[in-house]
């Protein structure tokens, strides 16, 4: 049986994604971060890894990972990490579409999900 370990995703600055990411999803590093790589862990519970590695590649020109995250507050939410540094994304949204685009500080695409449960 396989699972989800963690998910890497491409940063130009791990200090700085660090830092937002801990903020945004209530993580901390799992162990002392290096300049080039670092493993989120939830600071309570359970949850997937999130490993943040260094990477030379622009988000602009090449797509480096994508992530769904879900509440059951997408206002909220949203509106919390637009707070932290994230912008919100031109997205051409089909009819009931229950997610939004936003970006992160390296404009790394990701989708806030309504989720009741």
């Amino acid at each position: 049986m396989l699972r989800i370990g963690s998910v890497v995703w491409g940063v130009r600055d791990v200090a700085r994604a660090t830092e937002f990411w801990s903020q945004a999803l209530h993580y901390r590093p799992r162990e002392e971060p290096s300049d080039d790589w670092v493993v989120l862990v939830p600071t309570q519970g359970t949850g997937p890894q999130l490993a943040l590695k260094q990477v030379s590649s622009e988000a602009e020109n090449h797509r480096r990972h994508h992530l769904d995250l879900y509440t059951a507050d997408q206002g909220a939410e949203v509106e919390r990490l637009l707070s932290l540094g994230a912008v919100r994304v031109d997205w051409r949204y089909e009819p009931g579409a229950d997610y939004v685009v936003l970006a992160d500080l390296d404009g790394n695409r990701f989708c806030v999900v309504q989720k009741d449960s």
